[in-house]
């Protein structure tokens, strides 16, 4: 039986601790890093909430349950990556943040092992400057959808540098944990996201002129337009913060539309980002 990868994630945030579950739930030894214990802990015991309703629904058997939590450890010490094959970087969406961690695993990692990284945003090849150039073939962006346990897509990005046969291993990879692998070419904000956010822009827009309200634009974009979740839930679910965040990488890159709108500064600002318990657009005390 041919031996499978070990597995690496940096972040145990919404990201990251969802990349580690599909990959254990797909039979891989998986390593996942944060900064805290504390920050480790809490990751767990939310995969094991995900995990047991899933069991509910009859999404997973309590057997493949109790093996993929075992085959999740956790740390906060990078030394221990220094075994792993592919390693999946997830967390917070700022350059200066990645590179920390792209320059502590580029010296830590096997020269053979492949670092990946979960942006959304930033171009692969920005990013890749930041490990060595012996590094840099094995250096790839694999962008995951959240949730990652229910959401099947992945675009896979290879930098300027990177190697054909990197491509072909995180195009595998993703398909044994049941995912779907597109190619889509490097630049800032990929397919999906220079999409999405010129509707979320158009949305917000939208509410700023008294249009329709945002649960309303929600319930057209679902009803009328077949999406699962409207801008508005999807940017409650993601953060407000996150999204800004995104339309000025994309509109430092591409100008005028993807230039975010005034009121979602505003709401920013004021501290009206959603996210978990927290007041956003939909969310009770965020409209």
């Amino acid at each position: 039986m041919e031996q499978k990868e070990r597995i690496g994630v940096v972040g145990a945030g919404l990201m990251g601790r969802e990349i580690a579950l599909v990959f254990a739930l797909a039979g891989y030894k998986v390593l996942l890093c944060d900064q805290t214990e504390s920050h480790l802990a809490q990751a767990m015991e939310r995969l094991g909430q995900i995990l047991e309703k899933g069991v509910g629904r009859g999404f997973y058997k309590e057997e493949d349950v109790l093996r993929a939590l075992g085959d999740i450890a956790t740390t906060t010490d990078f030394g221990l990556f220094a075994d792993r094959d592919f390693v999946t970087e997830a967390v917070f969406e700022r350059e200066d943040v990645k590179a920390a961690v792209f320059e502590k695993l580029d010296a830590i990692c096997q020269p053979s092992c492949v670092i990946a990284t979960n942006t959304s945003t930033i171009p692969i090849s920005v990013l890749a400057s930041h490990v060595s150039e012996a590094r840099r073939p094995r250096f790839i962006g694999t962008h995951y959808f959240s949730p990652v346990s229910r959401m099947k897509l992945v675009e896979v990005m290879p930098g300027f540098a990177t190697a054909p046969a990197t491509v072909d291993l995180a195009m595998r990879l993703c398909r044994s944990v049941g995912k779907t692998p597109i190619a889509i070419k490097d630049v800032p904000g990929f397919a999906v996201n220079r999409l999405l956010h010129v509707l979320m822009i158009e949305a917000v827009r939208l509410v700023e002129e008294g249009v329709a309200t945002p649960e309303d634009i929600d319930t057209a974009c679902k009803l009328g337009l077949g999406h699962p979740m409207g801008p508005f839930e999807l940017m409650d679910a993601t953060t407000s913060s996150l999204c800004l965040q995104a339309q000025e990488i994309m509109f430092e890159a591409y100008g005028e539309r993807f230039r975010p709108r005034p009121l979602l500064k505003q709401r920013v600002r004021a501290g009206l980002v959603g996210g978990r318990g927290k007041p956003g657009w939909r969310t009770p005390g965020g409209n």
